[in-house]
């Protein structure tokens, strides 16, 4: 599991920003937060990928360099994972990309819910990289169902990674359990969950800040 907040790094200054409720009511830096942190665990995952060595011709002489040995597909739950997502695709720009419609419908006036799937779409998976990213990893119930509404349909990746922005300990601890050969990647870890099932200390709805506030 990597966790970027671990280190010191520039991201931390984004995360800041992404959680600071002065700052994060401006919607264009707060996607734009979000995206920067898809780039820069973009470029740590990249960093585990299997790789082949290629001719490359140049005006002057003929080298070799490096590119994957494995086709990319990048995922993502709507309509909050955009962004993020949006950070991947500037690094991995020709990836094939995958989607999934995936919420929390409320059972009862307590709050109560069950996660729901209403679209799905993506190449094939099978013997590719998934990068799945979604920005908030809470329950861990939604990222879950969305791999495996996607791997049920599309087939089997080589190998899966799971993204988020800010993930809580029983998040991971339910990935973990239910995709247990998948790589984890963070931006950081929080401590708990409210009675809601809201990251604490997060940072609020995701999606409604990037998008403004659903009914």
């Amino acid at each position: 599991m990597f966790i970027l907040a671990n280190k010191s790094s520039v991201a931390n200054l984004y995360l800041n920003e992404l959680r600071d409720i002065s700052i994060q009511t401006d919607r264009l830096r707060f996607r734009r937060n979000m995206e920067r942190i898809g780039e820069i665990l973009a470029y740590e995952i990249s960093q585990t990928f299997p790789y082949k060595k290629i001719q490359i011709d140049t005006p002057l002489a003929a080298t070799e360099g490096l590119t994957f040995d494995q086709d990319i597909i990048l995922g993502t739950i709507l309509r909050a994972g955009i962004p993020f997502h949006q950070g991947f695709l500037n690094i991995f720009d020709k990836a094939e990309n995958a989607f999934v419609a995936s919420y929390r419908h409320v059972t009862d006036e307590k709050g109560s819910f069950e996660i729901k799937t209403e679209y799905c779409i993506s190449p094939g998976l099978t013997n590719k990289i998934l990068i799945l990213a979604d920005p908030m990893l809470a329950t861990g119930q939604s990222l879950y169902l969305a791999w495996k509404t996607l791997t049920d349909k599309y087939g089997i990746p080589a190998h899966t990674h799971i993204a988020s922005i800010i993930a809580s300990k029983t998040g991971v601890q339910y990935i973990r359990q239910h995709i247990p050969d998948a790589s984890l990647w963070f931006g950081a870890v929080d401590e708990y969950l409210n009675s809601k099932s809201y990251i604490v200390p997060g940072l609020g709805d995701a999606g409604d800040l990037a998008y403004g506030t659903k009914l």
